[in-house]
């Protein structure tokens, strides 16, 4: 006799039976309702998609009564959609619909983790309390967060010694790191940017000691990524008594350490200039239709492997690949110790090929890579990268590789987003676990 399923495992095959009802109530519901009228429902909202997105393009890359019958454009198609949803009376349809597939993503994805089918979370290890850390503190970064926060004080209770950086004094925080190695701390830390994270963490790579990360910068994607609380960078500091230790990769673009990504082309050009920081909005809209149709801007080439991107507008290197297939997922990288680059090219020359990058990764302008080195060059002696949000100069050819495995991290042992690794929700795998019985 069959012994009954546990709680535990009947509720990812009860979500996963929600998640396939609710997939297919989604596009029954439109068929009921509205017959044949359903085939034009799609074909309007994928007509106000494209003309929106060859909107958004145009405004990018033009001036002056174009940009703003581009911005008319851009806002009118999709009210223009909606306005046809409401007077053929199909617009509930419509939101309840996409409700509903709303539902049966989040109950999938649900199903999945709670079955267990993600891959194994990054392998980690506790570790004991170090005996003489040193953290290096940006009192101005994130707005404040170091005095806000009171880090310096919480960090020296629990036997830190601290550097706080003096903002009118720039200093070589990669020095500071090594000769407080050399004094023997035996552990490194930083509450700062991710720029500064990622050179003081490869000192710590360079002298084989854990590195701690304290979400003190302003986005601090790398603590995004690794579950740590960006609302309380206090809570990081339980790492100092409470902490496990695992192992990430760490890019470089020639000698230059990142924990996120490299970006060459339009959006490190923008960056670069000094009207960006006092006017973003004004800058990005002056210079992109230049940047975008190449008038200006060096001419890239990329070649990540076997594969070569010849004149792209972006291209970003990361450590590790992000997120490319799911929309809910995009910013983020499922693992940090794959070994990889992940490599993203853009090239679009009209408006038809931006509307195709809706497509996702399928879309034809849209290169998304992997790779363990890749080598930029373009038509000029130098060109400017975004090196962890830090705006630089480099000269080619640029190298750009990946050191697996090459940094120790001290996390706390409790925190809010670890994040549990695993490919996009599969649909077919969603229907086996529904269908599974007994135990």
């Amino acid at each position: 006799m069959e012994r009954p399923a546990s709680p535990t495992r009947r509720a990812p095959r009860r979500l996963a039976r929600l998640a396939l009802a609710a997939g297919a109530a989604a596009l029954v519901l439109p068929v009921v309702v509205a017959g044949l009228k359903s085939l034009l429902l799609v074909a309007v909202a994928l007509a106000g998609t494209g003309i929106t997105a060859a909107g958004v393009w145009w405004v990018l890359t033009r001036r002056g009564a174009v940009r703003v019958l581009a911005v008319a454009l851009t806002v009118a198609a999709p009210v223009a959609v909606l306005l046809y949803y409401a007077h053929a009376d199909l617009l509930w349809v419509v939101l309840t619909s996409l409700a509903l597939w709303i539902l049966a993503l989040s109950c999938g994805r649900a199903a999945v983790h709670g079955a267990g089918q993600e891959e194994r979370r990054v392998r980690e290890r506790r570790a004991p309390p170090p005996r003489r850390p040193f953290v290096i503190m940006n009192p101005r970064s994130g707005g404040g967060k170091v005095a806000r926060f009171g880090l310096k004080e919480k960090a020296e209770a629990l036997g830190a010694r601290v550097t706080l950086l003096d903002p009118d004094h720039p200093q070589d925080v990669a020095a500071l790191a090594r000769a407080a190695a050399d004094e023997g701390a035996d552990l490194l830390g930083v509450a700062g940017g991710d720029g500064t994270q990622a050179l003081v963490a490869a000192v710590a790579a360079e002298r084989g000691l854990p590195f701690l990360v304290i979400s003190a910068g302003t986005r601090n994607h790398f603590a995004m990524d690794l579950g740590l609380d960006r609302e309380d960078p206090a809570a990081c500091l339980d790492a100092l008594t409470d902490g496990v230790e695992l192992r990430v990769d760490l890019g470089f673009v020639d000698d230059r350490p990142f924990v996120n990504n490299v970006s060459f082309g339009a959006y490190a050009a923008v960056v670069q200039s000094p009207a960006y920081r006092e006017d973003k909005v004004g800058t990005i809209l002056e210079m992109l239709p230049d940047l975008l149709t190449r008038r200006t801007g060096s001419g890239l080439t990329a070649r990540a492997g076997a594969t070569v991107l010849h004149e792209p507008q972006a291209v970003l290197v990361s450590n590790n690949p992000y997120r490319t297939g799911d929309p809910a997922g995009l910013g983020r990288r499922d693992r940090l110790d794959t070994g990889m680059l992940g490599v993203l090219g853009v090239t679009v020359d009209n408006a038809a090929q931006a509307a195709a990058l809706l497509m996702g990764p399928q879309a034809p302008g849209l290169s998304a890579l992997t790779a363990r080195q890749v080598i930029v060059t373009a038509d000029a002696p130098a060109i400017e990268a975004g090196v962890d949000g830090e705006a630089l100069l480099l000269p080619v050819p640029l190298r750009c590789e990946i050191r697996p495995g090459a940094l120790r991290l001290r996390l706390p042992r409790n925190r809010p987003g670890v994040p549990v690794t695993g490919a996009r929700l599969d649909w077919s795998h969603l229907c086996t676990l529904a269908l599974t019985t007994g135990h």
